[in-house]
């Protein structure tokens, strides 16, 4: 049975979460947690969080069973583009230039490996 956590409207841009989604994308849970813990890109912390909510949603809807014991995966995981931001910068000769402060939709699942 699977589980599922979702992050809406996290302040960084879709492109530079989903290289870290890419990297444990069908791993065991226990390895992405670790590689997680110790990756230098700042999405790291949130998405750690998050894979770590799944774990216990997952421990809530299979009742008793740890994820320890079962051998978990991460099954799915995909980044979609949240709300911008639109913001303006000075810019020579009284213009204006835009500036897109992007956000992102992480959707994790998890589920046992049989």
């Amino acid at each position: 049975m699977e589980a599922v956590a979702k992050l809406n409207n996290y302040p960084t841009g879709p492109r530079k979460m989903r290289l870290l989604a890419d990297v444990i994308r069908g791993m065991e849970v226990e390895k992405a947690l670790a590689i997680l813990e110790h990756h230098p890109q700042h999405n790291a912390v949130p998405l750690a969080k998050l894979l770590k909510s799944a774990i216990s949603n997952w421990e809530q809807k299979n009742s008793g069973a740890s994820a320890a014991d079962s051998s978990l995966v991460v099954k799915t995981v995909f980044v979609d583009g949240g709300r911008v931001l639109k913001r303006m910068r000075p810019a020579p000769q009284g213009r204006g230039y835009r500036v897109r402060k992007r956000s992102n939709h992480v959707t994790l699942i998890v589920d046992s490996k049989n």
